[in-house]
Order: structure tokens, then sequence, then C-alpha cells
């Protein structure tokens, strides 16, 4: 519908003629339980009312609300017909008066894609559950309002309920009559209002702390998640990390938490990993752990749990005026939840997940033809979805530590005091947070924000060491590079390491921090110094580049890798080796090589793990067809090797065990994972719970091991959500054309599966073995996807479109394909910008794998 991807010059036109004092939201959901034997969707009565003020009376401007009925309007006292004013989308209000309050009385639909107000049922009990997801713009499919994020407002929700529930809300709630009641909000955004009602399993506690005046400050917290969940749900250990959190901030922002209580809802089928609405954080329910992980799950959720906690200030407190700064909100919260890790929690080693996995998501954004800087240009709503990616997050945090390191700590952390005590409730842009840090750094930083945040690009930093006659040092400078496309070279704060081997082991001798500028700067102070036989730019990991390897040291890695002793010097090494590989600098036989050498000695779990995925990768999308036999042979004997090696029942042990079944596909070694299922076969110390019996079940489905009747009873064992969308998975996953077709149909052609089961379909699909049963798609996808982009959500045309682009293992598919895509943009220079992007998208990471394998000599 035209009027639903809001524009930011429409945004900006309503904000400056309208403000808003305040809205009563009414939501009866007691049609969410019992049966619908209505034609169309299930809906809901949303009633609305918003008190504003308009600048021009006599004005017109409009109200936003996606739903399919408006049963009655008013305006000012007075009837509108909700057909000559509202057209799906929007309604229209005329001759605004200085003082306005709008009634709308509306019929909205339940959602099944994870947007607006989500409708579950629970396949082990029947029971409902419902939640809200709003970012960016969803909270106009619940009730009626001005959808963007500079007209805040207070807020008083009232819910009724089916009989038995518990409903939450931002506010404080309580039940009268059948009615529940929540105190009135802050001036917060449209899109960080919530409610979650249901028969939801709900622990509570308190956090306590005594504020620099000497008042009392007590928080009530509380979590919650499904019923069948429940034996599952460890909320001591989520309760712990909440208080630390809660510390932390408060010891470093000097700005008590503003907004009450602070309930966090683990919620089903979610599209996100987690959504700050403030008093009532929402998480994807998978951080609730039905098996065995490893550290590395247990402290993504911690970091997932500060990252929301910090948006309370950075977000929530203090709001960008548009999604062009996204990143005031994201990007700070990105970084001050690693920061948080840190300094908080147990998880003391953050900073190494930090460099390894959420820069990796960064460096290969910021290679897409479609990044952007970090201020991005928004244009509308389905822009502003589109950016919640690699950039806003990953780089823009990667880009507040170099900014750290620029200003100092003090400095940085002052800003952030100054900034919300300035802006408290209040919406800002760039500007009003280099006011600030210019003001606690004495710094210029028009000039830092020019390079770092309104330019886009990574640069690769590569040492060049010139020795003199004694074999020493005689100059060591860093080259700087910027790829053409984004030619700027940044101002780098960064620490440059020595290395040598003693005693069997790769350790620093020599350390320094400079700043880099330019094409070449001279380290005049490690002039003199031994030869080193391993240089490490951006040691510490101060800045944010790419990192390159003289000769000297990639040889040195080459041999010693596995012996680094610092871990977070040795994950940086690895981060450094896989942008080699998919620059085709290094071919992918001799990262999988370095992998099979040195993956076991890695004491970090979350860099194991991440060493997995990409073996994985270079296997299957950037090594020689001719070796990919070869290379997965290589794989599956080391992880077979290491998965009898690791200590029994260790975290080691369970990641060896998943990452043998992800590359697993001869005879032999499906028929183990048959044997470790029907418990023949037994690795002393491997628990064979539900949850990896599910991650067994799919190589041995999608190799035709698995049938329909396996995977059926299969789910008898686990008749639960999860086990639902394992068997989904598993069953698309099967290796027949007809499955595919079906498959394809469930996906494509009907808008029956939730969006759950859509992304579990999809996943299915997308085998990188059966890419001959596949390939036929490759038509039909570019066929598609215009109208599913039209006609479906857009976070479910976002998956379809990104799930299911069509990659093929051989060069001569590939280029084909390429030319299938280049043929689509051109044919579809109209399409929707954000379409256009993803298949842009994809389509370079498919030519970078080309590149890859065509550069490989075997």
């Amino acid at each position: 519908m035209p009027g639903e991807n809001l524009s930011r010059d429409e945004a900006r036109e309503r904000a400056a003629l309208l403000s808003v004092d305040g809205y009563e939201v009414s939501l009866d959901l007691r049609s969410a339980v019992g049966d619908d034997a209505g034609e169309g969707p299930r809906t809901f009565r949303s009633l609305t009312t918003i008190r504003f003020r308009c600048n021009e009376p006599g004005a017109a401007s409009f109200a936003d609300l996606i739903a399919p009925s408006v049963t009655a309007l008013s305006l000012n006292g007075r009837d509108l017909d909700p057909g000559a004013v509202f057209d799906g989308t929007r309604i229209l209000l005329e001759d605004l008066a200085a003082e306005n309050e709008l009634v709308v009385d509306a019929r909205c639909a339940y959602s099944r894609t994870g947007e607006g107000m989500h409708r579950f049922v629970d396949p082990e009990d029947g029971e409902v559950y419902l939640y809200t997801q709003y970012e960016p713009a969803d909270a106009r499919r619940v009730f009626a309002n001005f959808e963007q994020p500079d007209l805040k407002a207070p807020y008083r929700f009232e819910v009724r309920a089916p009989e038995g529930w518990t409903v939450w809300s931002n506010g404080v709630g309580t039940q009268t009559d059948g009615v529940w009641r929540f105190a009135e909000t802050k001036p917060i955004s449209t899109y960080i209002t919530c409610v979650v009602a249901g028969p939801y399993h709900w622990v509570t506690d308190s956090y306590e702390r005594t504020l620099p005046d000497g008042s009392r400050l007590e928080i009530p917290l509380g979590a919650l998640c499904r019923k069948g969940l429940a034996p599952h749900f460890d909320a001591d250990d989520i309760f712990l990390v909440t208080k630390q959190g809660l510390d932390f901030f408060h010891e470093h922002f000097d700005f008590p938490y503003p907004f009450g209580k602070y309930d966090q809802a683990f919620v089903p089928e979610y599209n996100l990993g987690a959504m700050e609405n403030p008093g009532l954080v929402t998480f994807r329910e998978e951080y609730i752990f039905r098996g065995k992980v490893t550290r590395s799950s247990y402290e993504s959720r911690a970091n997932v749990i500060l990252h929301e906690m910090a948006h309370m200030w950075f977000g929530d407190l203090v709001t960008m005026e548009w999604w062009d700064d996204l990143w005031l909100k994201e990007s700070f919260a990105d970084f001050m939840g690693a920061f948080a890790l840190v300094g908080a929690t147990r998880f003391e080693d953050g900073w190494i997940t930090f460099a390894n996995r959420r820069k990796a998501w960064a460096y290969r954004a910021d290679q897409l033809p479609s990044t952007h800087p970090v201020t991005a240009d928004i244009r509308d709503l389905q822009d502003a979805k589109l950016n919640f990616d690699g950039i806003t997050y990953a780089k823009g945090a990667s880009v507040l530590k170099q900014l750290v390191a620029y200003v100092g700590q003090d400095a940085f952390l002052e800003g952030a005091r100054r900034y919300f005590k300035r802006h408290a409730y209040g919406n800002t842009r760039l500007s009003d947070l280099l006011a600030v840090l210019a003001e606690t750094s004495g710094r210029d930083m028009g000039g830092w924000a020019r390079s770092w945040l309104q330019t886009a690009g990574v640069n690769a930093l590569t040492p060049q060491v010139v020795l003199d006659a004694d074999g020493r040092i005689g100059e060591l400078a860093v080259l700087q590079e910027a790829a053409e496309s984004h030619p700027e070279l940044r101002p780098h704060r960064v620490a440059i390491g020595l290395y040598r081997v003693e005693d069997g082991a790769l350790v620093r001798y020599a350390r320094t921090e400079t700043d880099v500028d330019g094409p070449r700067t001279v380290v005049a102070e490690l002039a003199g110094q031994p030869a080193p036989e391993l240089v490490l730019v951006n040691d510490d990991d101060l800045t944010y580049c790419k990192t390159r390897f003289d000769a000297t040291s990639l040889a040195t890695l080459r041999d010693h890798l596995g012996s680094m002793k610092d871990p977070l010097a040795r994950a940086l090494c690895w981060s450094a080796l896989w942008n080699m590989t998919r620059d085709a600098l290094l071919s992918a036989p001799d990262f999988i090589d370095l992998v099979t050498r040195f993956a076991r000695r890695e004491s970090d779990i979350g860099v194991l793990q991440m060493l997995h995925a990409w073996a994985d990768s270079a296997l299957v999308n950037y090594a020689p067809p001719a070796w990919r036999e070869t290379g997965g042979k290589l794989l599956t004997e080391i992880a077979l090797r290491d998965l009898r090696a690791a200590g029994p029942g260790s975290e080691q042990q369970l990641a060896w065990a998943r990452f043998y079944a992800s590359v697993a596909s001869a005879p032999q070694e499906l028929a183990l994972l048959t044997a470790l299922l029907d418990g023949t076969e037994k690795i002393d110390g491997l628990d064979v719970d539900q949850e990896l019996r599910w991650v067994f079940l799919e190589p041995l489905a999608s190799h035709g091991l698995a049938d329909e009747r396996t995977l059926a009873a299969e789910l008898a064992r686990d008749d639960t959500a999860s086990g639902k969308r394992h068997q989904v998975r598993c069953l698309a996953a099967r290796p027949s054309a007809a499955v595919k077709a079906q498959a394809w149909a469930q996906v494509v052609e009907s808008e029956a599966l939730s969006n759950a089961l859509v992304e579990a379909t999809i996943a299915g699909f997308a085998q990188p073995s059966q890419r001959e049963l596949t390939a036929p798609y490759t038509e039909k996808y570019f066929a598609a996807i215009e109208d599913v982009w039209s006609r479906r959500s857009i976070q479910i045309g976002m998956d379809v479109v990104r799930g299911l682009f069509p990659s093929h293992p051989t060069p001569k598919d590939a280029r084909a394909t390429l030319a299938a895509t280049d043929a689509w943009l051109t044919s579809h220079e109209q399409a929707a910008p954000a379409l256009r992007r993803l298949v842009i998208e994809a389509r370079d990471d498919l030519a970078r794998a080309l590149r890859a394998q065509e550069a490989t000599e075997l």
C-alpha cells in the first residue's frame, strides 16, 4: 500500500506541524482464544485516543493505522466517515485545531509474521501467547498513532484479556474487573511501546542501589517465558547479569534508570534477537537453552541483555530524530553491551568475541555494494528496516571503540553523561552528540566524524619492515589502503605488536601505540627492535580495519599460529586470515589447512565455533569444486579426531560434535550419526540430548537417511514449538524434487506458515549439497520476488529474497546466476530500492565466492 512506506520528508513535515501530548490505548484481546470461524484474519478491538497540538490551525496531516477496518472515527468531537478518510494505512486529518483529540475505534489483525501483535499457539498444550514487536514502524498495526521516532508522548494502556492470563506493558499494571490498567509511561516513541499477554511463566526479583544523593533506587525485576519452557528457564542467571548491568550503567552514566520496573520476556517466533522496550524488554526464546550449550551461548545471551539495557539510555531516554541516526542507539548499545560484558560480568574475554564475531559481520557488510556510512541516508521505512545491519551495529560499535581510544575513556563517558542530562526524553541528531564529546575531550570532532561516520568502506593496514645491517628494525611503516569505490584513508589509533617464537610459543616482545594517517606512516618507536617473526597491526583491536600481513608474518602464522599465547591476538590473526580468504588473497584450501592444524589448540570456545563456521563456508563457497571432496574429507577427519580427543562432557566436545554433523556426508560418517542417535555407538561424555538429536538428524535427512516417518517419530519425542521448527527444517532438507517443490510453494506461494516456520523451511530448502535440486528455481526466483515483496510483510520478503537467492557450486553455474541477476536488475530498475539492495547484496556474495574459486590454482 502506498501509504505504508513513510518517507523521511513526510515525517519531517509532520514533526514540524504536530506535537503529541498523550495516548490512551484500549485493547480487547479476548478474541485471541477460541475457534475463529469467520472469514479473513482474526482481529481484536483497538480503541485509541490521541491528544495533540497543531502549529498551524487549519492545516491537514495524517495518522497511521494498518488495520482491516475502522468502526468509528472522530476528530475534535466531529464524526468522520472511515470510508472517506481511511485508506488502510493512513487516516486523513483535515482542518486541524490548535489543540486536537482524535478517537479511533478499529479492528486490528493478529499477526503470524512477528510484526505488530503476534499470536502464537503452542502445539505442546494449545495455549495462546501474544506479544508485540514494532521496530521500526509496526505499532500502527495495533493502535492508531503518529509512527515516527521524534513524535514522542506518554502512553496509558489498558487491556482486556482472557480469563487466567497475565498482561504486561511498559508501565506497572494492575487488574480490576477483568481489565489490566497500566501506569502512564514517560514520553517515548511509538516503536518501543509494548504489550505481552498470555499464560506465561513469570519469575520476579528486585534490584536496589543507593544513589550518590543518598536516595534509594528500587527496581522490580521480572522474567517470563512460555510454560513449556519453564523447566529450562534459568532466571537466576538472567537476573544476575541484569543486576550486574544495572550496577555498571548506574556507575558510568550517572542517570538513574528512568522507567520504573524492568521485565524481560522471552517470546516465541521472534524476528529479532531482542527489543529494548522500556520496562518490558522482549527476547527471542531461543535464549532459553533446552539442551547443553557452550559458554559462548551464555556469553551471547548476556551480551544481548546488556545491549538492550544500554538502550534504556541510548535510544529510549534519548532517541534519534529519524532513522538516519539509527547508529545513535544501535552502535552505542552494541559497544556498551560489550563494554559492560567485560567490565561487569564473568565474561571478561568479551572483547575477543567482539573482535572475532561482531567485526566479521561488519567487515562483510562494509564490502558490499550497498555499504553506507554509519550515519546513513534513510529515505523511508523500507530503507530503515534494511539498515539494522552490520554497519549500524558492529561497525558503529567498532568505530566507538576507536573513538574511546581517540578521546580517552573518561572523556567519552563524561560526554555520555552530559548527553543524557541535556536531551532526556528528547530527540537528537549526530551534531548533538559531537557537541558534548568536543566539550569533554577538547578535540575537534568534525574531522573525526567525517572520516569515520560519514564515509563508507573499510581500510586495510599492512606492515612494512626494513631491517638494518645488524638484523634489527631499521624502519617499520604501516601502509593504508582503501577500495577504489570508497577511497577514504582514515586516522587510526592503533597498537602494533612485535612477536617471535620463544620456547616453542609465539609471544609478543614489543608493543607501541601510535596514530596512523595517510597512505604510509613510519612508526619511529619500533626502530632498533630485534627483527620480528610476526608484526600484528591493530594489536589489542583498537581500530576498525582489515589487518594484513607481510610475507614473513604470514609464513610464521602458517607454522606457529596455534602456539600464539595471547587469545585476543590469536583471534585477530584468525579474523585477518578469514578476511584474506574472502578477498582471494589466501586460498580456501590454505585456510582450511590452517584450521585442520590449529583449531584444536584454540582455547576460546567462541573463536573455535567461529572457526568451524568459517571453515564450512570456505569449503562450500570459496573452495574450487574439484577440491571440495578432499576438503570435506579433511574437515570430517579432524572433526571426528577432535570430537573423540576432547574432554568428556566438555564444551569443546559439544562444539566438535556439532561441527562433525555439519560436514558429515560420506556413508560411514552418516552411519556414526545414526548410531549415536539410536544408542548403538557412544562417545564418552557426549550427551545426545534433544537439541543435539535434531542437529544430527538434519544431515541424515538431507542425504536421504531420515524420511518423513523418522522425522514424525522424532517430533513425537519432542512435540513442542522448538521440535516443530526442527522437524519442518529437516522435512524441507530431504533430497527430493517433490520435497523442494512443496517447500517452495509453502514459502513463496502460500501465506499459511508463520515467520518462524518460513525461516525453518527456507533453511531446509537451501542445502549446499543439493544445488542440483534447487538450480531449476533460479528462473522461478526472479519471477517471484517482486510479487512477494509487494504482497507479503517486509520481514517475510527479506527472508525469501535472502534465503532463496540461487547460488551454485561451479564457476559455470555461478556465472549463469550472475547473468540472470544482472538481467533482473536491468529490467527492474523501478523495483523497490530495498528489494534491489537485497538482490545486489546476494549477487555480490556470489561474485566474491566465484573470484575466490577462480583465483585458486590447484
